[in-house]
């Protein structure tokens, strides 16, 4: 047990964090027209293995938490093409940028729901997620990455310079 969590969950947990932080400065160099490769890559590889480790908890049914990973690593393996595959020609230029932002997105919006379910503030605050704090939380994500996606789309224009 490592913070009160198996090794799985903790390994899972921190690997999806590391997605999310280097996911976050991946975007930011989408917003300025900067190819930031080595985060990109560390986001792109974190994020995998967090969807990739969260089957590995044993379950006896299909879950809502699978259908995202099944998701989320299907909009990586076209993120990943675009990227490595297709070197962000043409058209794969805004795919990518749809693909990645939609990857993070699902990493933040799991987020959101373990934040409301294992930190007790938020919990109480929302204790079936079905309350007006949790809608908020998930509808001002969605919103930002909507705004955030639609913006980058536009201004991504990599040169062929690669920045870390």
């Amino acid at each position: 047990m490592i913070l009160g969590m198996t090794t799985l969950t903790f390994i899972h947990v921190v690997l999806s964090l590391i997605g999310i932080v280097a996911g976050f400065v991946a975007m930011a160099g989408l917003l300025a027209s900067q190819r930031r490769d080595g985060w990109t890559a560390i986001f792109l590889a974190a994020t995998v293995a967090t969807s990739v480790t969260g089957f590995l908890f044993p379950v006896s049914k299909l879950l809502p938490s699978h259908i995202v990973g099944i998701v989320s690593l299907v909009i990586l393996a076209v993120a990943l093409y675009a990227l490595y595959g297709r070197h962000l020609s043409g058209v794969w230029r805004p795919v990518y940028v749809v693909t990645a932002m939609i990857a993070l997105y699902l990493n933040v919006f799991v987020l959101i729901i373990q934040s409301f379910l294992k930190i007790a503030p938020l919990n109480a605050l929302a204790p079936t997620q079905s309350e007006l704090p949790f809608v908020i939380a998930q509808g001002a994500a969605l919103l930002f990455f909507v705004i955030v996606t639609i913006v980058a789309a536009m201004r991504f224009r990599p040169s062929v310079a690669r920045m870390v």
